[in-house]
């Protein structure tokens, strides 16, 4: 009886292994980003400009990929709610930095974006 345990202990584990390495998304980066809108992705690049918009309606946060705007073609949008959820503001703590964002990937007015609710949704990149 112990060995038939064992042996299916070792099953579920392989299948989890299995399952969670064949889920596993790769990073893509931003000029990619519009393919998969509606999608869950991780988003990897230098943000070239970040502005905290306190006057604006939500006052968020945008951290641009790759390109600054008007020109972005990547945003993390970070709303003023979840800002307190940040130890430092985001727009300091990830200027110019190489950054990987995950989340469900969206679009506002064509150009794709995921909002980061949380910090564990951004990584310094390499």
């Amino acid at each position: 009886m112990e060995k038939i345990s064992t042996l299916v202990g070792c099953l579920v584990i392989s299948a989890v292994l299995v399952l969670s390495v064949g889920s596993a998304q790769p990073e893509i980066i931003p000029a990619d980003a519009k393919k998969y809108i509606g999608k869950t992705q991780t988003v990897c690049g230098q943000v070239a400009s970040a502005n905290y918009a306190a006057r604006s309606k939500g006052r968020p946060t945008f951290l641009n990929l790759d390109r600054a705007y008007p020109n972005h073609i990547f945003t993390v949008v970070i709303w003023g709610n979840d800002r307190t959820n940040f130890r430092d503001p985001p727009e300091r703590a990830y200027d110019r930095k190489k950054i990987c964002v995950t989340g469900v990937i969206s679009s506002y007015k064509g150009v794709p974006e995921i909002v980061a609710s949380d910090p564990s949704q951004i990584r310094l990149g390499n």
